[in-house]
């Protein structure tokens, strides 16, 4: 994401260089807001013998924000609302979907600047943030390959081939299948991945099927005289996984969690993510009065000025209640002002997924505090 020009208190002006920048700006919209970008109108026309046509024009629009959709596989990003500047093509107060576009400028004007929106703004220009590495998770007859980035885990292939059982006196018909399936993630990985983007590419799987699919890779890369492979063997990675499942990624335990491994090989924040979460589940099964979560509990721990490391997700900064998205940034900015560490997940990460089913919020305390009686307000942490 390029910053092009920051109004204090008024606008900001950005670029999205990338499809993660869709996901960031994603997270920055809010209903209510103004969006001012280059779109695609459909205009009627009258010639002058009364005929009438229809053209399709590019002008610039600006919008009050009221629906906001984001596709997360295809990293698009439309935007619904109605019109609040005089344009030749459109009336005031019509209705218009804006699809931003990669390397096109948008205009975004809000009431209020508060700190999670800056430093998402913050962290989507930062440079350092771009490293990727791929992942294929996998086991006898099942491989996702996945993408990690430091703000999304996205799923770009998934192969399926059916693998019957070995027969007694006969392999046959189960090695062929076994090539199939190698020679399908094999292809999986030439189509998706770009080596020169990613810096790593990890392959898991329970037992030795990892170790039996490189040594397929490799030895058809040789056969193939695949320079792509060969000049890139290095990249590669293998380590345990409990199955070929997506959500095996999510292993508690630092050596068999590959998405742990992931995130240290790129250096990005989600490792400090993943760890912060591997923290938490060790303090609520060894010291539950350290370990909150719950929106209400998690405040009470904050107001006691107990909070050491707050875990929260970023949709919760999406919730469309003024006051509720309000409460979340509140306590963020009180962690902080008492010099805690807040950790906010993306709910793209598997990472992010574990602590969503947690209410999206918990925290980890400095100092025990005692098992409080009051009811969790549940209500306050799902998103509208």
């Amino acid at each position: 994401m390029k910053l092009v020009e920051r109004m204090p208190r008024v606008q900001v002006t950005l670029m999205p260089e990338e499809a993660e920048d869709m996901w960031h700006t994603y997270n920055l919209l809010q209903i209510g807001d103004s969006l001012m970008a280059s779109t695609i109108r459909k205009v009627q026309t009258e010639s002058s013998t009364g005929s009438v046509g229809s053209s399709r024009v590019r002008t610039t629009l600006c919008l009050c924000v009221d629906t906001i959709d984001f596709d997360s596989q295809a990293c698009q990003l439309r935007v619904k609302g109605t019109n609040i500047q005089e344009n030749q093509y459109v009336k005031m107060g019509a209705y218009h979907t804006i699809e931003l576009e990669l390397n096109r400028k948008f205009t975004l004007a809000k009431k209020i600047w508060d700190s999670v929106v800056l430093d998402r703004i913050e962290q989507a220009c930062d440079p350092t943030q771009k490293a990727d590495v791929a992942a294929v998770v996998m086991q006898e007859g099942l491989a996702n390959l996945v993408l990690v980035t430091p703000a999304m885990t996205l799923l770009r292939a998934k192969v399926e081939v059916t693998i019957p059982r070995k027969r007694r006196g006969s392999c046959t018909q189960h090695e062929k299948a076994l090539d199939r399936f190698y020679e399908a993630v094999m292809q999986g990985i030439l189509r998706h991945i770009n080596f020169d983007v990613v810096k790593c590419i990890l392959v898991a799987s329970p037992g030795f099927v990892k170790d039996q699919f490189m040594a397929y890779l490799f030895r058809e890369a040789v056969r193939q005289d695949s320079k792509i492979l060969l000049e890139n063997r290095p990249k590669f990675m293998l380590v345990h996984s409990s199955s070929g499942h997506k959500y095996s990624l999510k292993g508690r335990e630092h050596e068999h969690c590959s998405l742990f491994m992931l995130c240290l090989l790129c250096d990005s924040q989600a490792a400090g993510e993943v760890k912060a979460l591997e923290d938490f589940y060790k303090m609520l099964q060894h010291e539950p009065d350290r370990a909150f979560y719950g929106l209400a509990h998690v405040e009470k721990a904050s107001e006691a000025l107990a909070i050491d490391i707050l875990l929260i997700s970023d949709k919760l900064f999406r919730h469309q209640d003024v006051a509720t998205r309000s409460r979340y940034v509140r306590l963020v900015d009180n962690v902080r002002d008492n010099g805690g560490t807040v950790r906010i997940f993306s709910s793209l990460h598997v990472s992010g997924e574990q602590l969503t089913q947690l209410s999206g919020v918990a925290a980890i305390l400095r100092f025990p505090i005692a098992d409080l009686s009051e009811p969790e307000d549940d209500s306050t942490s799902d998103e509208d």
